[in-house]
């Protein structure tokens, strides 16, 4: 099975090699823990190894994307420029449009601009879209289903429940992901700083390390600790 690198050395270890080709990988975590910052070392990964990658986001805009990585070093913007990367916003709002463009519009465009790359932060936007629990899992199905079957590697994001940081905020993800990897803080005691923590949870026909790995985010990305212990 081929395996593409995160870009994070340290993830890679745990993940004995990387993210299985063709895996839909979540990853998710509360506010701060760095998913939006993973995700853009995943596309930089592959951008600098010649694959061509889209970034699809239904939170920031495509310009705000751009400073974000060039404020880590990664100058994204030349690799657009190429055409090796495609930025995507989309109105979370417009819950119409947004469902057409991704049934519809995202699986062309991947399978026509070749890419073997693929980001969705966070599709938890995506989930708030729907009221009613039924029409949410029916939807995410479909689109886990229909992104899967252009061959690409995917990360998606996704927010941590407020009252429990061991799920999703719907969830549902978790369960439909090939991959799931959670981000997450610890504290020992109250005498103690607050750690970053990373766990690979699942990655389907695939062996991974189930260790729990503290992690820093850096000015130059995420960095994980393989080697060390989170206490």
């Amino acid at each position: 099975m081929k395996l593409l690198s995160t870009g994070v050395n340290g993830l890679d270890e745990l993940l004995h090699g990387g993210f299985p080709e063709k895996h839909m990988v979540v990853v998710f975590g509360g506010m701060g823990t760095g998913k939006s910052t993973l995700a853009l070392q995943f596309i930089v990964n592959g951008l600098m190894k010649g694959e061509k990658t889209v970034y699809m986001s239904l939170e920031e805009r495509e310009n705000e994307i751009v400073e974000s990585a060039r404020g880590f070093g990664w100058d994204i913007q030349s690799f657009i420029d190429n055409n090796m990367l495609i930025l995507i916003r989309l109105d979370p709002n417009d819950i119409k449009s947004t469902l057409s463009r991704i049934k519809n519009e995202m699986p062309k465009l991947i399978k026509s601009f070749g890419a073997s790359r693929l980001v969705i932060d966070s599709i938890t936007l995506f989930e708030m879209m729907f009221s009613d629990e039924a029409e949410r899992r029916l939807n995410l199905f479909e689109i886990f289903a229909i992104l899967k079957e252009t061959g690409v590697t995917a990360l998606i994001t996704s927010e941590a429940a407020r009252e429990d940081s061991y799920s999703t905020r719907y969830g549902l993800v978790e369960y439909v992901a090939d991959g799931v990897i959670m981000l997450r803080y610890v504290r020992q005691d109250e005498l103690r700083d607050v750690k970053l923590a990373v766990e690979v949870v699942k990655m389907r026909r695939h062996n991974h390390s189930r260790s729990i790995k503290p992690y820093d985010i850096t000015n130059e990305g995420i960095v994980v600790h393989s080697e060390s212990e989170v206490f």
